[in-house]
């Protein structure tokens, strides 16, 4: 490893100012609570010019750059290790878009606002401690964190069934986080054993050769226990619930960010580590994968509640992610992580546009009380924005969704050409039932039984603000621009997946 550069150590204060700054908002005296907001849209920004800059000082390749590195429990091997490689920076460039988003959306916030944005800030600085951490401990540590945020937004400010989605969402996160727990004692004995030195240290956990038995049984534990928080069939049901009662920044957060922390710890502490697990178990898990994909189209195809629809799809969506992790292919794992930054910008631009613009203006998302709104003609910047996302979402050419998915479906070909095939199917009920959404949310009218049948008055909702329109406007550009010049993500990407695909050749770890 070299000395990374001064700038590229802008990097951690990701973390240090999201948790600063979730701090400082719960000093601002109660009369001045509406600064809140403000306060939190600099923090975000703030955080995300140190994403940006410090991210773009890191040159694409295969070498890891470490951030910071003191003892932590010295006596347990346990370290405050932070680090960088093209892999953890997509997925960081993915946090501070999304925390900037969010807080747009939740402008018009007035229900204890410094509460829910230093909760807000919380998760966020959770989120960027996960994707930094190159220490096991260090990453399951933040990982946890990040769960008593979300379990508070969804539970104070959240809407249909709070304090049921909530609790669900936890009760499965500590299920698949005591999965990992003892995939993480596992690992820390075996390594013990293997070299006589306890170590969480990602690179030193990647080079001991764990004996083939070892790997088969330690693999699902950790493959598993982080795709619970992936969404990874059958254990996906608390996404739907979580995202539908969830407020809107957390509806994002959760679909954009937090699900890709499940797929991110799957890929480090599952398949870099375990590539002889990953071939054991690589059908069964393929096969969960596809299931998700199918089943997650199907199910949202027949939701009347808009919000379900896009929760449903977001496990759908990750069902690509989840395969292309166990292809084992340079360009299957590849799409994956590059599918992880897509469906964030997507699908956080999805529940923004549900959630925010319609639900909180219309106060129904319910499709068949939606069709009757005429929202295309009340609300056509929404409309527009929804037609766009769900272009992007299906996959077209043009936007980011194409270039992870073709990437993922093209990797998996090589040793799974069935699940190929059997994706195609999802692939077209992803189209049917966004079609079915945009047709009933917005554009339906003129039918019998319609509230506001053409020449009557029609009560004018409030119009789309400016900060939504702004959080809108750099999520769409966001999927654009990578699905026209995807070498902008992928010239990081791809040189830090090559050594893991090496490794696995060579039939060791990564």
């Amino acid at each position: 490893m070299g000395g990374p550069a001064p700038v590229i150590l802008m990097l951690p204060w990701t973390i240090y100012l999201s948790f600063l700054g979730a701090a400082a908002l719960l000093l601002i005296p109660a009369r001045r609570a509406s600064a809140a907001r403000g306060v939190a849209l600099a923090i975000t920004l703030v955080t995300g010019v140190c994403a940006f800059g410090g991210g773009l000082a890191y040159r694409p390749g295969a070498e890891l750059l470490t951030l910071t590195r003191v003892p932590w429990i010295p006596a347990l091997g346990i370290e405050y290790f932070l680090a960088v490689d093209g892999i953890n920076l997509t997925l960081v460039f993915l946090t501070a878009l999304a925390a900037v988003a969010g807080v747009l959306f939740s402008w018009n916030v007035t229900d204890r606002p410094r509460e829910f944005f230093a909760l807000y800030l919380t998760l966020i600085g959770a989120v960027y401690g996960v994707f930094l951490s190159f220490d096991l401990f260090l990453l399951f540590f933040f990982y946890e964190v990040a769960i008593i945020p979300k379990y508070f937004l969804i539970a104070i400010w959240g809407s249909t069934r709070r304090e049921y989605g909530a609790m669900k969402l936890v009760l499965y996160s500590f299920l698949g986080s005591a999965l990992v727990f003892l995939g993480l004692l596992a690992v820390y004995v075996g390594a013990l054993r293997a070299t006589g030195t306890g170590t969480f240290d990602l690179q030193a956990l990647a080079q001991v050769a764990y004996p083939a038995t070892f790997q088969r049984w330690v693999f699902p534990l950790m493959f598993v226990g982080f795709g619970v928080l992936a969404g990874l069939w059958p254990l996906h049901t608390w996404a739907p619930t979580g995202h539908v009662a969830a407020p809107t920044a957390a509806s994002m957060l959760l679909a954009g960010v937090v699900m890709k922390l499940g797929a991110y710890g799957a890929l480090r502490a599952g398949v870099a580590l375990f590539p002889e697990g990953v071939r054991t178990w690589q059908e069964p898990l393929a096969a969960l994968a596809v299931i998700g994909i199918v089943y997650g189209a199907l199910v949202a195809l027949v939701q009347r509640d808009f919000k379900f629809v896009i929760g449903y799809s977001s496990v759908s969506h990750m069902g690509f992610v989840m395969l292309g992790l166990v292809t084992l292919h340079e360009v299957g794992v590849s799409g994956a992580v590059l599918q992880m930054f897509s469906h964030g910008i997507i699908a956080g631009l999805l529940f923004g546009v549900v959630g925010r613009m319609v639900y909180d203006r219309a106060h129904t998302r319910e499709l068949e009380e939606l069709a009757g709104l005429r929202l295309s003609r009340r609300l056509p910047f929404a409309a527009a924005t929804f037609v766009v996302a769900s272009l992007a979402s299906m996959g077209l050419p043009g936007f980011s969704g194409f270039v992870a998915e073709i990437s993922v479906l093209i990797g998996a070909w090589q040793s799974l050409p069935l699940a190929v095939g059997v994706t195609g199917i999802g692939i077209v009920l992803g189209v049917a039932y966004l079609l079915r959404a945009m047709q009933h949310g917005f554009f339906a009218g003129g039918e019998a039984g319609e509230i506001n049948p053409p020449g009557s008055a029609v009560p004018p909702l409030p119009p789309i603000t400016w900060p939504e329109k702004v959080g809108a406007g750099m999520l769409l550009l966001t999927t654009v621009v990578i699905g026209l010049f995807p070498r902008l993500l992928l010239d990081y990407i791809v040189p830090s997946v090559q050594p893991l695909v090496s490794a696995w050749k060579q039939g060791g770890g990564s």
